[in-house]
């Protein structure tokens, strides 16, 4: 069951620098490039949710399920990556 994440998409909606988001959640920059560029294989809750406070978000607007037969396609989109539920690390 895929996820698709699109920080990236939030991010230019509030011309949000990655440093600047990543300073505000207390990430670093790879770490939040790991998020952007699909290697992370699990996300904390409590990550999450400093994520949609400083977007002034919901959980839904920053991850999304698409169908097998979709992810390719939301995968290679810009501002997407693709994780796999369980998966470890």
């Amino acid at each position: 069951m895929p996820i698709v994440v699109r920080i990236d998409v939030e991010l230019a909606r509030r011309k949000m620098k990655v440093g600047d988001f990543a300073d505000a959640v207390g990430l670093t920059p790879a770490n939040v490039a790991v998020l952007k560029n699909g290697r992370a294989k699990a996300i904390r809750f409590s990550t999450l949710e400093a994520m949609c406070r400083v977007l002034r978000c919901q959980p839904g607007d920053l991850l999304e399920y698409v169908a097998d037969d979709d992810a390719a396609d939301a995968a290679g989109s810009a501002g997407a990556l693709r994780l796999e539920a369980g998966e470890e690390r």
